[in-house]
C-alpha cells in the first residue's frame, strides 16, 4: 500500500520538476493531508487576481497543471485544489466515480474542501477580493457549488461540468457571476438537468451565461480523452480553444 501511494504521488508531482512555476503545498482538513499546487506569476497583474482550479474526477492531472501555467504566464496567481486528499487518489475510473460521487452527495464536505483551497490561494498573495473559481467535469460541478454556497469569489466557470443539484435544496441567491461552458452533445447532462439548472439561475437571480459548443461531448478540453464522440467523452480542439477564449473574456470583464 505504501509503495502504491508513493507511485501515485510521483505520477502526480514528478512533472513539477519540469515546471518550476508550480510548487506543491501541503495543507490540512483536520487530520486529512491535502496536496495542492500553487503558481505565482513572474509578472503579476497589478490587482493580483487569483484563479482557483478544481480538477476533474481523477484528481490533479497534467491538464490542470497546463492551465495553471498558462494563467500564470498571463499574470494570475493560481492554486490547484486537492479535493480527495493524500491516500485517497483514484487509480482508475471506478475509484474516481466513488470518490466524486461521495462529494456530489455530500456537498458540504465538497464546499469545505474548496474553501480550504481558496484560503491557500489567498495565502500565496492573491487578492481575496479578486478570485475566480474554475473547474473541469467534476470540478465544474464544484465551481457551481462555490457559487451556490456563496463563497467569497467574484465569479465561477464550469467547463463541461455536471449542472444538477439535489432538488430538495433551496435556490439561494447567488452573488458570484456564473459562466457555464458546455458541450452541445454531452450525453452525461440531460435536457432536464439543463432546464432545472437554468431555472435555478433565474430563481437565484444570478448573473449567468451558458455557451454551447457544436459537435462536442463531455471532457472536450481534455487532450487525453481521445476523439471518438460516440464514447461520450472526447477532446475537441476547436471547443477547447473557444471555451478558453470565452473564459478569458469573462475574467477580464469581472476582474
Amino acid at each position: 500500500m505504501k509503495t502504491m501511494k508513493k507511485i501515485i504521488f510521483l505520477l502526480l508531482f514528478l512533472p513539477l520538476m519540469l515546471n518550476a512555476q508550480l510548487k506543491s503545498v501541503i495543507y490540512q482538513d483536520e487530520n486529512q493531508s491535502l496536496i495542492g499546487l500553487v503558481s505565482k506569476p513572474t509578472k503579476a497583474i497589478s490587482t493580483h487576481p487569483g484563479i482557483l482550479i478544481l480538477p476533474s474526477w481523477m484528481g490533479i492531472s497534467e491538464h490542470e497543471k497546463e492551465v495553471a501555467s498558462k494563467l500564470s504566464e498571463l499574470g494570475y496567481f493560481t492554486f490547484i485544489a486537492d479535493i480527495y486528499g493524500e491516500g485517497n487518489y483514484p487509480t482508475n475510473t471506478q475509484e474516481a466515480g466513488q470518490q466524486a460521487g461521495y462529494y456530489k452527495n455530500n456537498v458540504v464536505d465538497y464546499q469545505r474542501r474548496i474553501q480550504l483551497a481558496l484560503n491557500q490561494l489567498i495565502t500565496t498573495g492573491a487578492n481575496k477580493n479578486k478570485i475566480v473559481v474554475i473547474g473541469y467535469c467534476f470540478g465544474g460541478t464544484g465551481a457551481l457549488e462555490a457559487a451556490r454556497s456563496n463563497l467569497d469569489v467574484v465569479g465561477v466557470v464550469s467547463f463541461h461540468g455536471g449542472l444538477g443539484k439535489d432538488e430538495k435544496r433551496d435556490d439561494a441567491q447567488i452573488k458570484a457571476k456564473v459562466l457555464v461552458l458546455h458541450g452541445a452533445d454531452d450525453p452525461y447532462v440531460s435536457e432536464k438537468e439543463i432546464a432545472q439548472f437554468q431555472e435555478e439561475m433565474r430563481t437565484s437571480k444570478a448573473d449567468w451565461q451558458m455557451i454551447y459548443y457544436a459537435n462536442s461531448v463531455h471532457s472536450f478540453t481534455n487532450k487525453n480523452a481521445g476523439n471518438d464522440n460516440s464514447k461520450g467523452a472526447a477532446y475537441n480542439e476547436l471547443a477547447d480553444k473557444r471555451s478558453f477564449a470565452h473564459f478569458l473574456n469573462f475574467i477580464q470583464e469581472i476582474l
